[in-house]
C-alpha cells in the first residue's frame, strides 16, 4: 500500500534551498543519518546544519493531472511533460506577508490564475514555486 508522496527539488545550492524550507517555510524535518533523534528536527534536535541531507514534512498533499495540450480562448497551446510543486494557502496576502517577514521574495505580484490567486515564490538555488490560494475543490484532507 502506498503511504505518501516524496517530492524532490533539485538545487544548484542545496544548502540554501534547505535553509529556505527550514527557516522561511518552517517545515519540520529529520536529518537523514540521525534517525535516533526522536524523529522531528528543529533547533537543538540534530540536523540543524543546512548542509546535511534534511527530509522535510510538507504537510497534507494532493496531486492534479494537467493536459499537455488544449485550447484556450480559441487558441491551441502545448506544454512539455513535466512535474511541478505548488504551495497552497488559505489566505494568499497574509501568507505572503508572513513569508516576506522571514525573508521570502516573490517574482511579481499576485495574479488571478483562474483556479485561484497565485504568485511565484523564489526558492534560493532552485526554481520558483507557485504559492496560491485555491478556488477549486481541494483533496488534501482526504485519506
Amino acid at each position: 500500500m502506498l503511504t505518501a508522496i516524496h517530492t524532490l527539488v533539485y538545487s544548484d545550492d542545496a544548502a540554501a534551498t534547505r535553509a529556505f524550507f527550514k527557516d522561511v517555510l518552517r517545515w519540520p524535518y529529520i536529518s537523514e543519518g540521525e534517525r535516533g533523534d526522536a524523529g522531528v528536527g528543529g533547533t537543538g534536535t540534530g540536523g540543524a546544519d543546512p548542509a546535511e541531507w534534511l527530509i522535510f514534512g510538507t504537510g497534507p498533499s494532493e496531486l492534479g493531472v494537467h493536459p499537455t495540450a488544449g485550447e484556450h480562448e480559441g487558441r491551441p497551446w502545448r506544454s512539455p511533460k513535466h512535474h511541478s510543486v505548488a504551495l497552497m494557502c488559505d489566505d494568499l496576502d497574509a501568507t505572503m506577508a508572513e513569508l516576506a517577514g522571514r525573508g521570502a521574495q516573490f517574482a511579481g505580484e499576485p495574479q488571478n490564475m483562474g483556479f485561484g490567486r497565485g504568485v511565484l515564490v523564489q526558492v534560493p538555488g532552485a526554481d520558483d514555486m507557485l504559492l496560491y490560494e485555491p478556488r477549486h475543490a481541494v483533496a488534501y484532507h482526504l485519506r
